[in-house]
């Protein structure tokens, strides 16, 4: 019993390597995240596709983003662009809602209709890895990696790779030229 113990135990460490070895690679696709209606869902779902992925909040000064998060979406999502949103409480807890209640929020004050996550952590030792992924491909204009507000945004390319990174005073408008350059003719 001991010696199968041992070798499901080796058999687990090894599963676990390997899975860090695909988390190593410079895509999004190896990672997973809770949808705002709680099904697991991976990134490689979006394969092909480029994306937007934005920490956001309800009770934020730049709330109002999700306005023109919303126009940039319907603008050019039949041409392969998802923004994928991760609500975020870390920032003087102004995502305090259930996820329900955030999705609610969402829907009909914006009227949201690209995705959103279940609320995640985005800094500190419990960081979502898909965050930690993000803040060690791509630096602010500091140098820092670690997300300093609300509505941080990152560009990733159709080949799931982190090209550019966005303050939260980047309107979503301001991201558009980035987002067109990016996207198949």
């Amino acid at each position: 019993m001991r010696k199968l113990f041992g070798f499901v135990l080796a058999a687990m460490l090894v599963s676990t390597a390997g899975a860090g070895l695909a988390r190593a690679a410079d895509t999004v696709y190896g990672f997973k995240a809770k949808t705002i209606d709680g099904k697991m869902v991976s990134l490689a779902k979006y394969k092909g596709k480029t994306l937007l992925i934005v920490n956001v909040a309800s009770k934020c000064g730049h709330t109002p983003q999700y306005e023109g998060l919303e126009k940039l979406y319907e603008e050019y999502k039949a041409k392969g662009f998802v923004i994928l949103g991760f609500p975020c409480n870390q920032f003087k807890e102004q995502e305090p809602g259930t996820d329900k209640e955030i999705k609610a929020f969402c829907t009909s004050k914006y009227n949201v209709q690209f995705p959103l996550f279940s609320k995640i952590m985005v800094n500190g030792d419990h960081a979502d890895p898909l965050y930690k992924f993000l803040k060690g491909k791509l630096k602010d204009e500091s140098g820092q990696g670690e997300i300093g507000w609300n509505f941080t945004k990152f560009l990733i390319n159709d080949k799931g790779v982190p090209v550019k990174r966005f303050a939260t005073t980047v309107e979503p408008e301001g991201v558009d030229a980035d987002v067109k350059a990016l996207l198949k003719p």
